[in-house]
């Protein structure tokens, strides 16, 4: 069976990380023809009804988080220049002012992952407001993070508004190098994106073609151990300006706390053609290999912490790769078509040992015995998303109505088995053999449409979807498996006013489902889990001030979440029992001052309660490891150009996060925690012409050595410690 540290119980992967989807890859190939096929008839149809729409010489909006308009383009990428962003793509899947989006969204943009010195995913999020991040202490192995509360490990992993799904245990892992931005989605976003958390999604922005050459080079060295070069070239083929390229690369050999590996090398090219002002092609491509630890749980031994699994044992060896393309067309009439499309495949392998000695006794075995447990799954993926814009009035009313049909099949084929090793050397020892396998299988496809409506100074948007899911999961050494056929409707309705100072209060109200393809205890099929959200807020932003204040309240309840009822052979059991209801607030606020001080400000209260359980015992009782309150602070001074020591730019940051239960029992807590992060650079142009393009960061996160230990449920892992980082880039 799957270790305490990947099992469904207690894991990083959270209890509902056996949730297995899947689907025949030929099938999936002829609905994704036919889906694009469908949809192209669908525009042509609808174009000669479109007598409102504008002139194409109007003004265009982006509505592809990573398709943009040439205006949208050079929006988002000036967007990127700043801590204090003013639009997001991926909230309503238009290029719309954060300050005109009725609902909570939070953007790390390239300049802030830099100024911080964000090396993943956790790092990069964790000064937001509504995040956050850490409930199974360091584990590189998945982006663990947390939205008012409730995890989107499994969930709410986007990469370029499509989801990159997590089924029985292996995840698409996402190097925050080869990214432009991340944009959080607070609240249920179904109606844009399908099966998504019901706290919403963290959608990846990838670094794509841009017209303007550019190049650079990185090179990284840092605690404990790790050694990274990165590259990143791009611009114009030829002279013309209708075909650009865009390559990212990068490896690293590191070694992190506690002896996790964690290596990974990766190429991301992709070329963009725009033969008219009118179409463009995106192709993109990723291929990626990833080398770290399968188990990360640890244990003090005489006061040292030490990991559960042998370093010289356990391993887990990842390699991903994904093929994909977006495709913009503007009509005459004004209708714009776009389709977002990619296919991805993941193949696992896993192997570790438990070195506590606690089951070898239980087997009849040599109480010295380890145990010895092995993983592989192997992920296939087809997704494409087609939608159809419009603009146009209705007297004092501007619409701008997107509809859409997407289709995502998901097929997984997962592997394990366990033994025990002899006393020896256990470096040496061959892996178990694999004895259990099951298959998982996901098709959904949804139709959606979604109205924007201003009116003066008041912005509505409301939206509704329908999906049809298939799911299926199956034990192929017992050949017996469950499949269920059913649909699921959901909706989104949010009211802004925006007043000429800037201040825009707003409601709103939404709903979510995720599918499971996991088996009930009774055999079939689990319902999905749904979410439900209503929020209120006020935001704040001055047209033409870098500065940013935004506050949310809400009420946040998801239903039908899946709970472990037993195990079957290789089966995990569960039953759609779970509910949990989180209220809370938050604030952030971003500024960016001309005397060359910038800062980020944030605090989130979240209260939970368990209001539905298998256990009647722990109703009523705080889910596990969700602190009640999280700050953060980040400052930055960079002197400017005229000064003496013009070029250096220094930051400090510090992040405080109050106590948490260690179980949905309520009978132990987690300690809270203060860490504090700094980091300092020199560009060596500003002072010397001939140096221009070269710069030299250094930074550091737990500057304390804070190594905190998480326990949740009836797993324990450790924080990560203090690291330190350099960085020497050129750019031309």
């Amino acid at each position: 069976m799957i270790s305490p540290d990947h099992s469904s119980q207690s894991a990083a992967c959270q209890k509902d990380r056996a949730m297995t989807f899947s689907f025949n890859k030929y099938p999936a190939r002829r609905h994704l023809l036919g889906s694009t096929v469908l949809f192209g008839a669908m525009a042509a149809a609808l174009l000669p009804m479109t007598v409102f729409a504008q002139d194409a010489a109007g003004d265009t909006t982006q509505l592809e988080p990573i398709i943009l308009s040439n205006s949208g383009a050079e929006t988002i990428s000036e967007d990127n220049d700043t801590i204090v962003p003013r639009r997001a793509v991926s909230a309503l899947k238009t290029d719309t002012p954060l300050v005109e989006t009725p609902r909570s969204v939070a953007v790390v943009t390239r300049e802030e992952i830099e100024q911080r010195g964000a090396t993943d995913m956790i790092q990069a999020t964790r000064y937001s407001s509504g995040i956050s991040t850490g409930g199974f202490g360091y584990d590189p192995r998945f982006d663990q993070i947390y939205i008012r509360g409730v995890a989107t490990t499994i969930a709410g992993d986007f990469r370029d508004g499509l989801r990159q799904p997590v089924m029985t245990y292996g995840a698409f892992t996402t190097e925050i190098y080869t990214l432009d931005r991340v944009e959080v989605l607070k609240g249920p976003v179904s109606v844009m994106y399908g099966a998504a958390s019901a706290a919403g999604i963290v959608n990846k922005i990838s670094k794509l073609p841009l017209k303007d050459a550019h190049n650079e080079v990185e090179f990284q060295y840092g605690t404990i151990g790790r050694k990274q070069a990165a590259f990143d070239f791009g611009g114009p083929i030829g002279e013309g300006d209708e075909m650009y390229y865009r390559i990212v690369g990068l490896a690293r050999d590191g070694e992190s706390n506690y002896n996790i590996e964690d290596d990974r090398y990766l190429l991301q090219p992709s070329f963009t053609w725009e033969p008219t002002d009118d179409t463009k092609l995106t192709v993109y491509g990723l291929a990626q290999k990833s080398k770290g630890e399968s188990s990360v749980w640890t244990f003090k031994d005489d006061g040292e912490i030490t990991r559960v699994s042998d370093p010289d044992y356990d391993y887990q060896k990842v390699r991903q790769y994904q093929l994909g393309y977006q495709l913009e067309h503007e009509f005459d009439n004004g209708l714009t078509f776009r389709q977002n499309a990619r296919v991805s495949d993941l193949d696992l392998k896993a192997r570790y040992v438990d070195r506590r000695t606690l089951y070898a006794p239980t087997l009849g075995a040599p109480a010295d015995s380890w145990m010895t447990s092995a993983v592989t799954e192997d992920v296939r993926a087809y997704q494409i998303d087609n939608q159809l814009q419009a603009k146009f009035d209705t007297g004092p009313i501007s619409h701008t109505i997107l509809a859409g049909l997407d289709y995502t099949a998901v097929n997984s084929d997962f592997a394990t088995g366990s033994g025990l090793s002899l006393p020896g050397d256990i470096g040496s020892a061959p892996s178990p053999a694999l004895t259990g396998f099951t298959s998982n299988d996901l098709r959904q496809t949804g139709l959606y449409a979604q109205e924007q409506a201003e009116i003066d100074n008041w912005r509505f948007v409301g939206g509704l979807r329908y999906d049809w899911l298939h799911q299926e999961t199956r034990n192929k050494v017992a050949d017996i498996g469950a499949e269920k056929d059913e649909g699921a409707l959901s909706g989104q309705v949010g009211l802004l006013y925006l007043f000429d100072n800037g201040v825009a209060p707003y409601v709103s109200y939404g709903t979510s489902f995720v599918p499971s393809t996991q088996q009930s205890a009774t055999g079939g099929v689990l319902d999905p889990t749904k979410g439900r959200q209503i929020e209120a807020g006020i935001k704040y932003q001055p047209e033409g001030d870098n500065f940013s204040l935004s506050t949310a309240v809400y009420r946040l309840v998801e239903t039908g979440k899946p709970q472990y009822a037993g195990f079957s052979g290789p089966v995990f059991l569960y039953e759609s029992s779970g509910e949990n209801t989180f209220t809370g607030f938050e604030v952030e606020g971003r500024a960016a001052l001309d005397n060359g001080i910038s800062l980020i400000a944030a605090y989130t209260y979240t209260h939970g309660e368990i209001t539905e359980n298998l256990n009647d015992a722990v109703v009523g009782n705080i889910p596990t490891t969700t602190p009640r309150h999280i700050a953060s602070l980040w400052v930055n001074y960079a002197a400017p150009e005229d000064m003496a020591i013009g070029g250096l730019s220094i930051g400090g940051g510090v992040r405080a996060t109050s106590n948490s239960y260690t179980s949905d029992a309520n009978t132990a807590k987690n300690a809270g925690a203060v860490y504090f992060d700094a980091s300092l650079s020199y560009d060596f142009g500003v002072k010397s012409p001939d140096l221009k393009g070269l710069s030299l960061a250094v930074s550091a996160t737990n500057l304390a050595n804070r190594e905190e230990q998480i326990c949740n449920t009836d797993s324990c892992y450790i924080g990560q410690g203090r690291t330190v980082l350099g960085s020497l880039k050129y750019k031309w």
